[in-house]
């Protein structure tokens, strides 16, 4: 195995993980110092000169925090550390909730990234030389190319297949025999519903392991992919502003929380209201500084997600704290008769209900492009039957798209997301449709 797969520091005493944690984080702020105008202003605001003023991890509480508003505001480059010249990719965000997040890598900056990869994959359980079918988008999107560099540095085989073309995903997976799958997890049960409709089941392939992130997802919605796939559902928690995937992975051994990479990211959770530190196992909003990174080191980085901490060991051995499933953003929170209620706990309830399944769509606006989790009680064989054949069926919609020509209910005044709203396509068709117009 790779010697960048496992590190010692995954299982080191706490005291010691702390000890190096203090000296990167005073590192870091000795770069944001020299070579981020607007974050050393900040810094000096809060008495801080110097990397040696941080004199405990308990400090990190009077440091500047940073927002993805700094990131639109200082678009694209106003927050490197490095001269532009001196990088070697950028990513980006999809810009769903206004100006697209850019984020750049120096040659440091990837390998860095393709180490911790290969960790948090070697941790969900993937082993070198499995194959590994890569259906996370390739391009801006950091989850392709992040999966696919850290699964090579383990030594594994790397099936590049991208998302969308669903059909082509069901016949890989089925003629290569991949052992391992990554995906977003709404793809994923995606790629379940597309194998069940060509009356193929989890027998007929051979995974063992699927790695989903991009998303939230609460454990019903990972016992339905697990169904529909047969394999472990292991999830990989990341995003852009840090690195990409690869900020903390569930272990495949126990699954209870995500280990965070804490001698590259330091974690902690905030009052989203208040932004005051919250104690150990509560509930709030994570905040990461990035410990390494060379192109754009943040510093305190509010994240929205809404999750907690666990610094206790995990049943694998390993003590790296643990985060806990992401409920929702901070944005999304409703306040119902003085509960606060996430949309994933919607979720939750909803496939606990006799006779729901969830079902997958992807949907379109000006503003926004999504992968969303529907949900659809179950109907008798012969209804679902009758409507497959009816006029405007999924199965008549699919056979006039792939021909070239249009069903009855498929006007040629009507846009393509119009249309599929309008015909009833099946999730499976409509989310095809969907995919490839965003993979074109």
């Amino acid at each position: 195995m790779p010697a960048t797969a496992v590190s010692d520091v995954e299982r080191a005493p706490r005291e010691r993980l702390r000890a190096l944690q203090l000296e990167r984080l005073r590192g870091l702020v000795a770069r944001l110092l020299e070579a981020v105008p607007v974050t050393r202003e900040r810094l000096h605001n809060a008495g801080v000169r110097s990397g040696e003023d941080v004199g405990s991890l308990d400090d990190v509480r009077r440091l500047p925090f940073s927002t993805k508003a700094d990131l639109r505001e200082h678009y694209p480059f106003g927050l490197l550390a490095v001269p532009r010249e001196e990088l070697v990719r950028v990513h980006a965000s999809s810009g769903t909730g206004g100006k697209a997040t850019v984020v750049g890598y120096t040659r440091r900056d990837l390998d860095t990234w393709t180490e911790v990869m290969a960790r948090c994959l070697t941790t969900a359980g993937v082993r070198p030389g499995m194959l590994v079918h890569n259906a996370n988008g390739y391009g801006l999107f950091t989850g392709g190319l992040g999966f696919h560099q850290g699964a090579e540095r383990l030594g594994a085989t790397v099936v590049p297949v991208s998302g969308g073309f669903t059909e082509r995903q069901v016949t890989l997976l089925h003629d290569l025999r991949a052992q391992v799958i990554f995906a977003t997890p709404s793809y994923a049960l995606h790629i379940g519903n597309a194998l069940a409709e060509h009356g193929l089941g989890p027998d007929d392939l051979a995974l063992e392991v699927g790695v989903f992130g991009g998303e939230p997802w609460t454990p019903a919605m990972g016992a339905a992919i697990e169904r529909a796939l047969g394999l472990a559902a292991v999830n990989m928690y990341g995003l852009s502003e840090m690195i990409g995937p690869g900020v903390a992975v569930q272990c495949l051994e126990v699954r209870e929380g995500s280990h965070v990479n804490e001698d590259h990211f330091l974690a902690e959770v905030v009052d989203p209201q208040t932004g005051e530190p919250l104690p150990d196992g509560a509930e709030g909003e994570l905040v990461f500084s990035t410990l390494t990174k060379e192109a754009l080191p943040l510093l305190r980085y509010r994240t929205g997600d809404i999750a907690s901490l666990d610094p206790a060991p995990c049943a694998c051995g390993r003590t790296l704290a643990r985060m806990g499933a992401v409920r929702g953003r901070r944005d999304e929170m409703l306040i119902v008769r003085g509960v606060n209620l996430y949309p994933s706990e919607v979720e939750h309830t909803l496939l606990h209900v006799e006779g729901v399944r969830p079902i997958t769509s992807l949907w379109w606006s000006a503003r926004r492009r999504s992968t969303s989790s529907r949900f659809a009680a179950s109907r008798s064989t012969e209804t679902s039957t009758a409507r497959r054949s009816a006029p405007g069926s999924p199965t008549r919609c699919v056979s006039a798209r792939a021909s070239g020509s249009r069903s009855s209910c498929c006007r040629p005044a009507v846009s393509r997301a119009a249309r599929g709203r309008r015909c009833g396509w099946s999730t499976t068709a409509r989310a095809d449709a969907f995919a490839d117009f965003l993979e074109d």
